[in-house]
């Protein structure tokens, strides 16, 4: 559970996968030259939605996996025992959501999200003053006032910018909830692009969103622990690469994440076009991040799903998810640049940082209810590099850039491609589909 703070219900985007590789096929041997009609790279909400509607044609296809399970993004954890979903958590926008539908086929129950045990804001761990946390309420209605009332037709600006005049020290207390609903600093994020999310009622998927997503691509071809390391578009196909060897095909649809493209993973052959090169140039990836404690013991008469804020400064927001839904979990929730920094220490110092503020916050005695941890920190992940896609200010056009086909045979597709649906699970599948059907309207 996130703060209910009025940008933070409109935009509650987080990130979100499965533990259901056994679903699906583990065949390691190439296929014979051409005898594939298309190759999707990526097996997350947009690779599996792109594969269902290119078989729905009749056409074959197969999906290279990088990772030993489906769902990507979507992951849902139970390394601690009880579940949570790692990353992607939310059904957002649910009334036009294919989610809601989609686990209304499978029979996969969805429920509103729950509001929990109440909030607490807290400035370095010691319980914030009322007039404080006023004053920050105050702050954070700001984003979306100002995006009904300030020009951004003649010139994109970052959120920052946006906010710029309620001074220095205001300013980052407005758009510090950005950092858990778009996992961003303000200062990169586009207003023109943030403005066009979309919003609505959002559901949560008891069983897991991860594991839906993972469920959901049962009978496809999809191969897993094959990273794709290169594609070759020269010819009149597309040969691709990965850890079996090459496959040829006569179209690909491409839906990793902009993360890997840009940290130039895959190898083009020739070059992706300088049009598709400054979409990518005007994306990149923010870093929301969860780490899980695994806590067993006195609860200290918090009641289950409270919301514990560290808000003290921007540059180390943290919420805490307490005893979400009952269980033996406390998840904390951070973005930006101290979730980079938090990633990038590692998981033992993530875990002692995370303890010693909740000690500060409950009492001493926390310490010996953490039993273990998990932290999945999508910004050092390599087949992530961060949670999802951010247009950099002036860059709002880049979503659609990205989307449009390179050569009538290769398509990059998903959350980053998704427009007004983009940083969500719902946006890729949609993605997913629209890529499918470009290449069947080119390919007919």
């Amino acid at each position: 559970m996130k703060p209910r703070y009025a940008t933070l219900d409109r935009r509650k985007l987080l990130i979100g996968g499965s533990a259901m590789a056994a679903a699906f096929s583990l065949a390691r041997a190439p296929a014979r030259a051409a005898d594939i009609d298309v190759i999707v790279v990526g097996a997350g909400a947009a690779g599996i939605a792109a594969a269902q509607a290119v078989k729905a044609t009749g056409r074959s296809v197969a999906v290279l996996e990088a990772r030993g399970r489906a769902g990507g993004r979507a992951f849902t954890d139970s390394s601690l025992g009880p579940s949570y979903d790692a990353g992607a958590m939310y059904i957002h926008w649910a009334e036009r959501n294919p989610w809601s539908d989609i686990a209304r086929e499978l029979g996969v129950e969805t429920a509103p999200e729950p509001w929990g045990g109440g909030f607490r804001v807290f400035a370095e761990g010691r319980p914030m003053a009322d007039a404080d946390r006023r004053r920050r309420r105050d702050a954070f209605r700001q984003i979306d006032s100002r995006l009904e009332t300030v020009d951004i037709g003649t010139r994109d600006l970052s959120i920052a910018e946006l906010l710029g005049d309620l001074g220095p020290e205001m300013t980052p207390v407005a758009t510090s909830g950005l950092l858990l609903s778009i996992g961003e600093e303000s200062s990169r994020i586009s207003a023109r692009d943030y403005q066009r999310l979309w919003s609505g009622d959002d559901l949560v998927v008891p069983s897991g969103y991860g594991n839906l997503v993972a469920r959901s691509g049962a009978g496809l071809d999809i191969r897993l622990n094959e990273p794709v390391t290169a594609i070759d578009w020269s010819g009149s196909g597309v040969t691709v690469t990965s850890r079996s060897g090459t496959l040829r095909a006569k179209a690909c649809i491409l839906t990793v994440p902009v993360g890997v493209l840009k940290a130039e993973a895959i190898r083009f052959t020739p070059a992706l076009p300088a049009a598709t090169r400054d979409a990518l140039a005007g994306l990149n990836m923010g870093a929301l991040t969860k780490i899980a404690l695994k806590v067993e013991g006195d609860r200290f008469g918090i009641t289950p799903g409270a919301s514990f804020l560290e808000s003290g400064k921007p540059e180390g927001l943290i919420n805490f998810d307490m005893y979400p839904d009952g269980k033996d979990l406390v998840i904390g929730y951070c973005g930006g640049d101290f979730a980079r920094q938090i990633s990038q220490a590692g998981p033992d110092e993530a875990r002692a940082h995370v303890t010693d503020l909740l000690a500060t916050m409950i009492g001493s005695e926390f310490r010996k209810t953490v039993k273990a941890s998990s932290f999945p920190a999508w910004w050092i992940d390599p087949f992530a590099h961060g949670s999802y896609s951010i247009c950099a200010p002036g860059h709002d056009a880049a979503r659609d850039a990205l989307a449009q086909p390179v050569g009538e045979r290769l398509f990059i597709a998903g959350e980053a491609t998704a427009g007004g649906g983009a940083i969500t699970v719902g946006g890729a599948t949609l993605a997913g589909r629209a890529a499918a059907a470009a290449l069947a309207r080119l390919k007919a």
